[in-house]
């Protein structure tokens, strides 16, 4: 009787370590999670005002999936090269749902397809900002609000967790 009483006590303090560094885990992976998005958002942002260069990906130029293949690769995360397989990757989510570090997609010029991308840097209640590569201006931040850009919408993915 005395040993299982023991054994109960130790179940029971196993289960309490154990489900309280689970929350410690999850804690941690939301923080390594914060800092990657936002290392993600700086490393895009430093190259505002580099010109565009279709097929760049680097300072001397960047097409908007450019931009992002090479923002991604900075902390080891592969992605595709076009910003039409780059909307393959990740979990297609609701607009209303977007975060920092979600990648936005458009289908602009009456493109049929996905052919601009961008990392979303900021949301608020009615509007989306992210840094891309636009052929006029070069690396920039847009917004949704601009009419060009909600004309143009096509989805949003979520890349990290």
């Amino acid at each position: 009787m005395k040993r299982i009483l023991i054994f109960l006590l130790l179940a029971v303090a196993f289960t309490s370590c154990k489900s309280t560094s689970t929350v410690a885990n999850k804690s941690e992976s939301k923080k390594e999670n914060r800092n990657l998005v936002n290392n993600l958002i700086e490393k895009a942002t430093d190259n505002i005002g580099v010109r565009y260069k279709a097929g760049g990906t680097t300072k001397g130029g960047f097409d908007c999936s450019g931009l992002v293949y090479t923002t991604f690769q900075s902390e080891s995360i592969p992605l595709p090269r076009s910003s039409y397989e780059q909307a393959k990757i990740g979990k297609v989510i609701p607009l209303n749902d977007a975060k920092k570090g979600d990648l936005i997609f458009f289908k602009t010029n009456k493109s049929r397809q996905i052919n601009h991308v961008g990392l979303i840097t900021e949301v608020n209640s009615d509007e989306i900002k992210f840094v891309h590569s636009s052929t006029s201006k070069g690396v920039i931040i847009s917004s949704t609000k601009e009419a060009y850009y909600k004309n143009s919408f096509e989805q949003v993915n979520r890349i990290l967790n």
